[in-house]
Parts: structure tokens; C-alpha cells; sequence
């Protein structure tokens, strides 16, 4: 479904509206937007040709005395609103997330209290008045939000990311860049090599800008594809003593005793294991070689090393119905992680599952995020983080969950950009925040790992020039 524009800085987010409403395959109408100012009047035409043609002029008034960048935000919210409306009337749907496209709505509901256009106890009826919001999608944000009260804003807190983009096979879902071990296994030790050298460079970077490395995340990926030998080469050279240090361990396949030992032995805090689905036959339709006997075992290994341990599992995976998910869900209350992700399968043009749609049971995903977000807050688990992907099934979310009060601070951090991240390997995307300026600056690493180890100095080049 095509949207035309003459705004170049609407276009897009009109257009990720208009694909929330409908699929790739549903073409019925074209939409044509023609945008006016005039002083502080916006006027939006809204053209629409096909079975539903017809044509849509709105308008509102910028109050003139916000500034040029506020005035920005609020053409691009009141616009989407008034899309939404004439989509919502067109089609008869109403999207969970009402005019919301962005990834990170507790960030948007924040914002909106910070530039004191609504007070903290007006955001649910703010989000579903203004924005469209279902109440339950506005309620999980205020929930969400309640439970972000652990955030530190200091621009002298930095978290550090690690990146090993390998896996040891592609699961069928999976849009990340990250290589099948079986490809790199010859570049692994030369990659080690580049990521030590980085973190090295970083070391002085943080010691020049006197920096406190709040949390520490090695991800991937899956870190654990790496020997015992090889994590303990890399994380020997980790000299932080951070208030979280997490691993995703990730496929239960790649976790041994050695490797947890080595984990513990550096001070690792937290770790991930992930079952996906406790479906032994969704497992194998998603290529993921691992089985519930290894979760298990996974499991109970690393409840000898005490570490707090999150649980992923995804909802609308291929040919799984409410009743599979419903099993998974009883199945993880009975491990009773400190903490559980709830994903809602997102199939990007780069996964293998985009030629398999016909296997996705979209019609029964709503009902499972609402089970998982019933039954986790039934036994003690509380939202802390929420994000967004594109082409998520229904146009929902994912959740992070944890109970008495386990968050993971990194996830908050980047989810909500309230900390710089500095990123280290292929891939890896360092971002600096300007708390007291509103402002934030990127800077990403090569995306494959023989790019990285060619072009490390560059790397560390730009790295300094970002954080100078």
C-alpha cells in the first residue's frame, strides 16, 4: 500500500502507519498527502483513489510559541493522528498501539511529560484520547513506566556492549546480521584479537572522559558459541566491576559447565537462556537445534552459579496456536526465571520465514500477549521495558518482565536511550546521549566481521571522535 507525499519529513512515518493497516499482498488504494503551512496552520489533504476513494482535509494550529523542533513533533503526531482516523474509519480497524509507529512508546509517553505537555497521572488517558492507544497498550506503558523509576540520567554513566555476532545455525526467524559458525570459524580467534585491541582503545577512552561503566552486555548472537578458552581470552581483559554484567547465553545447546565457570569466574551477573517455544516441533520448523531436555538441563546447570537468568520466548511462531503458547507459558512459571521476554515475532524481508508466511497464525497472537501479560503479572512478574519492531504480527510489541524487581538497567538504558552506549565488535553501534542538551549522537561499527577486522583502527578512530 503506497502513500505519496509532498513532505519529505512526514512521508515516512505516514507510510508506517499505512502499513500497520494493511499487508504487502492488500493493494485496494493508493494515498496521496499534500501538506500546507500558512503562519501556524497546518492543512493536510488526504487523497485516496480506489474501491474507497474519497478526499480528507484536516487541520490544526501549532502554538507559536514552542520551538522550531517541537513544532516539528507535533506536525508529525497530529498528522499521524489524523491518518489513523481516516484509515481506522475506512478499514473498520483499530490498532493496539492507535497512531503510535514508533519502537520505543514508554520513551514517547516519557517525552511528553518532560516537555510538560502532560502531567505523569494524565498518561493513559492522554495516550488513549490524543493517540489512539487500546487502554490495555496504555495502561502497560504507565505500568511501564512506574517501573522505570531505577533510571539514573548522568552523562558520566556509560554502559559497555560487546558484540559476537555468530550463531551456530540461523534460526528460521532471525533478521540480525550474525554468521553461522561454521562460516567464520577460521576468523573467530583474528576477531577476538580485534575486539580485545577495541576494548583496550576504549579502556583510555573511559579513563580520559572519566567515565563509570554502569553495566556491561555481551551479546550476539550467541557469546557462548565461543570456547570456555576463547570467552575467558576475552573476558579477562574486562577490568570493570559493574553494577550488571550479562551474557546471552542464548541457545541451550551452546552452555557447559566450563563456560558458566568462566562466566562467574569474571564477575558475569546475569545471563539468557533461551527456549523460543517448548513446541520440540516448532523448534525444528524454526532450524533451532536445541530441545526441551537441554533447556532443562541448561537451566539447572546454571542455578548452581546463581546467576539472575532471563527466559525469551516468542508468540506466533509458525502453525502454533493459543494452546502450544499457553504450555510455554505454564512451562517457564514452572522454572520461574528472574526474567521473562515476551517477543511477537517480527518477519523482516531478511529472514527465511518471509517466504513461509502462509504458516503464521496471526488471527491468535493477540490473545497470547494478553495471556502472557495476565498470567506473568499473576505470579509476580512486572513489564520494565516494552519495544517495537516493524512488521510485527497484529502490530504488537515485545515485553521484558521481572520479578522483585530484577530489571536488567542495560535494557532500560538503550531501550530508552538514558545512557551513552559504547559498542565494541562487528556491528556494534555506540551511541553518545546528551542528557541536558536533548540530544543524541550515533556512530555503528562495521556490520560483518572480516569488514571489522580489516577496518579495526578506523573503527577505533570514529569511536574517539564520537565520545571527544
Amino acid at each position: 500500500m503506497k502513500l505519496t507525499s509532498n513532505s519529505e519529513d512526514l512521508a515516512k512515518d505516514l507510510q508506517d502507519l499505512v502499513n500497520l493497516f494493511f499487508k504487502e499482498s492488500e493493494e485496494p488504494f493508493e494515498i496521496f498527502h499534500e501538506e500546507k503551512i500558512k503562519n501556524n496552520e497546518v492543512t493536510n489533504k488526504f487523497i485516496i483513489s480506489g474501491e474507497k476513494q474519497g478526499e480528507y482535509v484536516k487541520s490544526f494550529e501549532l502554538e507559536s510559541r514552542r520551538t522550531d523542533l517541537h513544532k516539528k513533533s507535533l506536525r508529525k503526531r497530529r498528522s499521524k493522528v489524523q491518518l489513523y482516523d481516516i484509515l481506522s474509519s475506512i478499514t473498520g480497524k483499530k490498532l493496539p498501539w492507535g497512531s503510535l509507529t514508533g519502537i520505543r512508546p514508554c520513551k514517547f509517553a516519557r517525552d511528553l511529560v518532560d516537555r510538560g505537555e502532560i502531567k505523569d497521572h494524565l498518561i493513559t488517558e492522554t495516550l488513549v484520547n490524543e493517540y489512539k492507544l487500546s487502554m490495555d497498550k496504555a495502561k502497560l506503558v504507565f505500568q511501564t513506566l512506574k517501573n522505570q523509576k531505577c533510571i539514573i540520567r548522568n552523562d558520566n554513566l556509560v554502559d559497555l556492549y560487546i558484540n559476537i555476532p555468530i550463531c551456530p545455525t540461523r534460526c528460521s526467524y532471525c533478521s540480525f546480521i550474525s554468521s553461522e559458525y561454521k562460516s567464520v570459524q577460521n576468523l573467530i580467534d583474528t576477531y577476538i584479537d580485534c575486539v580485545i585491541k577495541e576494548l583496550n582503545a576504549v579502556k583510555e577512552l573511559v579513563k580520559e572522559k572519566a567515565y563509570i561503566i554502569r553495566t556491561i552486555y555481551i551479546g550476539g548472537g550467541t557469546p557462548t558459541v565461543l570456547s570456555a578458552e576463547q570467552l575467558e581470552r576475552l573476558l579477562k581483559e574486562i577490568l570493570y566491576q559493574p553494577t550488571e554484567f550479562t551474557v546471552e547465553c542464548g541457545r541451550p545447546d551452546t552452555i557447559t559447565r566450563e563456560k558458566l565457570e568462566v562466566l562467574k569466574k569474571y564477575g558475569v551477573t546475569r545471563i539468557s537462556i533461551n527456549p523460543q517455544t517448548f513446541c520440540e516441533a516448532t523448534l525444528k520448523r524454526i532450524g533451532r537445534q536445541h530441545s526441551n531436555k537441554d533447556v532443562l538441563e541448561a537451566y539447572s546447570l546454571a542455578l548452581e552459579y546463581d546467576f539472575d537468568i532471563n527466559m525469551d520466548i516468542i508468540a506466533g511462531l509458525p502453525l502454533e496456536k493459543f494452546g502450544i503458547f499457553k504450555r510455554t507459558i505454564s512451562r517457564l512459571l514452572e522454572l520461574y526465571p528472574q526474567n521473562i521476554t515476551v517477543h511477537t515475532l517480527s518477519v523482516k524481508n531478511s529472514a527465511i520465514l518471509k517466504n513461509e508466511q502462509e504458516t503464521l497464525e496471526d488471527k491468535d497472537v493477540p490473545k497470547m500477549v494478553e495471556y502472557s501479560l495476565n498470567e506473568l503479572r499473576k505470579n509476580g512478574y512486572e513489564p520494565y521495558y516494552i519495544y517495537r519492531q516493524k512488521h510485527q504480527l497484529g502490530g504488537l510489541e515485545n515485553v521484558g518482565y521481572a520479578r522483585d524487581k530484577r530489571f536488567c538497567i542495560f535494557n532500560i538504558d538503550s531501550m530508552e536511550d538514558i545512557s551513552s552506549i559504547i559498542a565494541v565488535g562487528a556491528n556494534g553501534i555506540s551511541k553518545r546521549i546528551y542528557n541536558y542538551e536533548n540530544k543524541i549522537e550515533r556512530e555503528q561499527n562495521c556490520k560483518f566481521i572480516q569488514d571489522y577486522i580489516n577496518r579495526i583502527d578506523e573503527m577505533i578512530e570514529k569511536k574517539f571522535k564520537l565520545f571527544s
